[in-house]
Order: structure tokens, then sequence, then C-alpha cells
């Protein structure tokens, strides 16, 4: 790990104390959970339809068996534990200087870390709600089920709290993440390669003084970051 970066990387922590954090699904590899386009991810797996196709609206509706088949199979990491990244990053929220981490995983291994502002921007695994009555059921609930998970009290769907392909981001998430990025002075970028859209399109709003970009592969703000790392991003966090 080139150690001049990370004292850059450690003084910019050290000047800020309006830190925001924006991370996809790179933070989570660490922890054992595949990254949707890596080279063994959901999009590189053979299944009878397309993964982006399963988990979109218009499927769950017309194939909801199938769709639970694959969600259980692949989408839910139950015994995942938070790694180096997501304990350092509650540890500066902590400290004061971290004000929100803004990610597009859907598995609350943040939380699990301790952080407590947390804007879910597809959602989350551990919530889950009937359809019909709005009935709350938690993960195991959806696990534990057989096929397509059934309220107890009225006998409805019991669907994820998952924003799935063809579904709008909740704006409040959106606004709330917009106005954070918009207020900090320094915006770490982790493990993501900035391809999904509309989330993609909120570090447009950093005005803040230092970007700085931890990511394996090449993102579209590399060219904008003060400080680029093209490293894991637990094992930068992790060497703080």
């Amino acid at each position: 790990m080139d150690t001049e970066k990370l004292n850059e990387l450690r003084q910019i922590i050290e000047d800020s104390d309006n830190i925001v954090f924006f991370g996809g699904a790179g933070v989570s590899t660490e922890s054992g959970i595949p990254d949707f386009r890596s080279v063994d991810g959901l999009y590189n797996q053979k299944y009878k339809y397309p993964p982006e196709t399963i988990i979109s609206h218009s499927f769950y509706r017309r194939n909801p068996e199938e769709f639970y088949r694959f969600y259980k199979d692949k989408m839910i990491f139950a015994d995942a534990k938070p790694n180096k990244a997501h304990i350092k990053l509650a540890e500066l929220e902590k400290q004061g200087k971290l004000k929100a981490v803004i990610t597009q995983n859907i598995d609350g291994l943040h939380q699990m870390a301790g952080s407590r502002n947390v804007i879910e921007l597809h959602g989350s695994v551990h919530r889950n709600y009937c359809e019909k009555c709005h009935a709350f059921y938690d993960l195991d609930y959806i696990v534990n089920s057989d096929g397509v998970p059934k309220c107890e009290k009225c006998g409805g769907t019991v669907k994820p709290d998952v924003v799935l392909y063809e579904e709008a981001l909740d704006e409040d998430n959106m606004s709330r993440a917009l106005q954070y990025i918009s207020e900090a002075d320094t915006m770490i970028i982790g493990g993501t390669s900035l391809v999904v859209y509309p989330a993609a399109g909120l570090i447009r709003y950093f005005r803040g003084r230092k970007l700085v970009v931890i990511n394996m592969s090449p993102t579209q703000s590399d060219s904008n970051a003060d400080l680029l790392i093209a490293d894991k991003i637990g094992d930068v966090l992790g060497s703080l």
C-alpha cells in the first residue's frame, strides 16, 4: 500500500469535521458479499433468466416464486459481518468527523458496525413489508419462509424493502443524501464504479474542499479526485 497516499488521507481526515462517505458493493466484498459486476458476481452467473431481469419490478410481479428463489439464494448473506471499512467509518462517525454514510448496498453491515446515520439508497434486506397490510417482517422471516413469504396477519405477499430495477429511489433518501453531500467539506467515495444511476449522479453536488476516491477499478470521478487510491477500501481504511 502507498504509504504517502495513506498519510495524505490521514491528513485530509484530520483536517475535516464534515465528511460524507459514498459507497457501493466494493465496501462489502471483503465481508464475503460478491459484487454484482465482478468476475464471480451476479451478472456472470448462469440462470434461466438474466439476474437484472429477475430482480426487476415486472418480473417480481409476474413470477414471485422464481424471484424469491433467486433472491434468497443470491441476494441474502445473513452470516456476513462488517469488515475494517465498516468499522472505521463507524469510528469516524463517533468522533464527530463523519456526518453520513450514503450506501448503494442493501446488506445492513454499516449499521451492524455501529454507524447510526446511514442513508440506504437501494433499501435493505433487513426490512420487509406485507403489500396489503404493511406489517413488518425481519430478515429471518424471509430466510425461513417456504417459497413466497406470506403475511401471518392477512395472507398478503411480503416484499423486501429493496429497490428493484424499474422502481424509483426513495425521494426522501435522495434529498437527504443530496443535502449531506452539498454541505460536506470532504467526500470519500469507496468501493463503487459509479455506474448505477440515479444514485451515482448525487456526487455531482459535492462542492467541498477534498474529494477522495478509493476503488480497485477506475471511476468517472477519478479525474476530479484530490486523492486517488486504487486499493481495497477495507485495507485502506483499516490501515488508518
